[in-house]
């Protein structure tokens, strides 16, 4: 009868014992967690004031007279506030070309990895303006492929220097661009004649310059260097 009662204890024991050691075991690890990017309202934040270093402040539009664009300097990056008009040049595409836009060209300033033109409906990028008395880009530890924040409308839209434009007027994105932030992107009658920001950041390239998460990656990354260091 006692050997019994062992036996049965023995097993009570054993059935207990896994759940009791389930329960002491520690709870695993929370897994790492990534900061969120900037809000458009943390990035706006810093571009209150203006540190001009421009010669000067240019044109938004070819038909208007006034110059009123500056652009500024800040820590690792540079902004102006601006339109946007939209840039359909780059590779022939349904929304892009010679039908679409009077202005059309087939080319780009930057191109892609595989030396083809930017393709303006696929890929979200800026234009700046080329280099004049006024400011030059390059001056400022811009180029080609450089990472660029566009802010419209409470919205963040990372993109690339990807094309330059006239050198008197500023302001202008591709049609993804314009589309990504609720823009009209349309080439003959889109964009929109004020409200948005764009900060450009020093130093900075996205590799391949045709690769838009990477584009955004690096672009939030710096984003958020640049609200802590402003």
């Amino acid at each position: 009868m006692r050997k019994l009662i062992l036996l049965a204890t023995m097993a009570l024991a054993a059935a207990v014992m896994p759940s009791a050691l389930a329960s002491a075991a520690p709870a695993p690890a929370a897994p790492a967690t990534t900061a969120a990017a900037p809000t458009a309202a943390q990035l706006l934040a810093k571009t209150n004031s203006c540190k001009q270093i421009s010669n000067g402040k240019y044109k938004t539009d070819e038909d208007v007279s006034a110059k009123t664009v500056a652009v500024c300097d800040a820590n690792g990056a540079v902004f102006w506030k601006a339109d946007m008009d939209i840039d359909c040049d780059g590779q022939r595409s349904t929304q892009c070309n010679e039908d679409t836009d009077c202005c059309y060209q087939d080319d780009t300033a930057f191109h892609q990895s595989d030396g083809k033109p930017l393709n303006a409906a696929k890929l979200p990028y800026i234009v700046v303006p080329s280099s004049s008395s006024i400011w030059k880009y390059s001056s400022s530890q811009l180029k080609g492929g450089g990472s660029c924040a566009v802010i419209y409308n409470g919205k963040v839209e990372y993109a690339v220097i990807g094309d330059t434009g006239p050198s008197q007027i500023i302001g202008e994105a591709s049609y993804a661009t314009a589309k990504d932030l609720g823009i009209n992107p349309d080439p003959s009658n889109g964009g929109t004649d004020s409200g948005v920001t764009y900060i450009c950041f020093k130093n900075s390239t996205v590799s391949p310059i045709e690769n838009h998460s990477a584009a955004t990656s690096k672009g939030e990354s710096l984003a958020t260097t640049f609200v802590n260091n402003n």
